[in-house]
């Protein structure tokens, strides 16, 4: 039995299919309900129960899972020790972040890390704001790039920069506005949005009862790529978007935006850091390269555009 063994064994818990692990893995099930038969045996007891959605933990795979994690987790501590010690920074860091911040925020880390620190290795996770916080919460990342809609305050969470919201539209669509436009001239307007369980929705929707006018929503979509295809194919629609997640489009001429106002709606990209976990030297170095980044692209999450 190996420590690679019980990791695996924990993925399957946690997503509760060898199907879906298998497919993160670029594997075939078969290979995956083979290694955890391997393991059972090696055990001495079923560690799952087969059932029609998936597979659950046996109450003996609780158990096991219990002390597994307790062993891993002192396992990587130690391992973060060792690391400790070398004058190279290296190892595994880990960053949770919002698919629309990824690129090419972390594709530019990426390449200064190549160069400069090539024993870093990053592991980037991608997910919305409740599951970064919840990763957070249980150290399962070391650093996370969030949205928050108030600056933060605590020693754990830092400012990076602000992003606006823009009404986006292709060119082709009708202009009714400049460069600016207040939140009131959203009212009719057909809107592409994400779907009423996301964050973003609700402060939109919210902003509209508070300023006493309805959105008109004609698609919901949480996928930005997908919301920007549709108003990009069809220019009798708009969306509300980040700069961020606009700026190559806006750059090609392939969109059009104007910056929301009265409220502008301002989101503010922060830096956030486990409340308890090991904070190695390649975590200092992958989160000083981050800052380093938007703070040259003025506090944005993209190249600034050129003039």
């Amino acid at each position: 039995m190996h420590i690679n063994d019980f990791k695996l064994f924990l993925e399957v818990a946690e997503l509760g299919s060898f199907t879906k692990v298998a497919a993160g893995r670029q594997t075939v099930q078969s290979h995956i309900s083979r290694q955890i038969s391997d393991l059972e045996r090696s055990c001495g007891g079923s560690l799952f129960r087969r059932t029609g959605r998936g597979v659950v933990l046996t109450e003996f795979g609780q158990h096991v899972a219990a002390k597994v994690r307790t062993w891993i987790k002192d396992s990587e501590e130690l391992f973060a020790d060792i690391q400790q010690t070398s004058k190279v920074p290296m190892g595994v860091v880990k960053i949770g972040i919002l698919p629309s911040a990824a690129h090419p925020l972390l594709t530019h880390v990426f390449k200064r890390l190549h160069v400069e620190y090539p024993k870093i290795r990053l592991n980037i996770r991608e997910g919305q704001g409740g599951e970064l916080d919840a990763l957070l919460d249980t150290a399962s990342v070391d650093l996370a790039i969030l949205f928050r809609y108030q600056k933060p305050t605590g020693s754990d969470e830092f400012l990076l920069g602000t992003a606006n919201t823009y009404l986006a539209s292709s060119p082709n669509a009708p202009q009714l506005f400049g460069d600016k436009i207040d939140f009131k001239r959203l009212e009719n307007l057909p809107l592409v949005l994400p779907r009423n369980s996301s964050h973003w929705r609700a402060i939109l929707d919210e902003t509209a009862r508070s300023t006493g006018i309805h959105l008109s929503v004609v698609v919901e979509a949480d996928s930005l790529r997908v919301q920007k295809e549709i108003i990009a194919e069809n220019p009798h629609l708009y969306a509300l978007l980040g700069s961020f997640s606009i700026d190559e489009e806006r750059q090609s001429g392939r969109l059009h935006a104007a910056k929301v106002v009265n409220p502008d709606l301002k989101r503010y990209v922060t830096l956030a850091y486990p409340k308890q976990g090991q904070f190695t030297e390649a975590t200092r170095v992958v989160a000083k390269i981050i800052q380093e980044t938007v703070r040259d692209w003025g506090g944005q999450l993209s190249i600034p555009l050129k003039r």
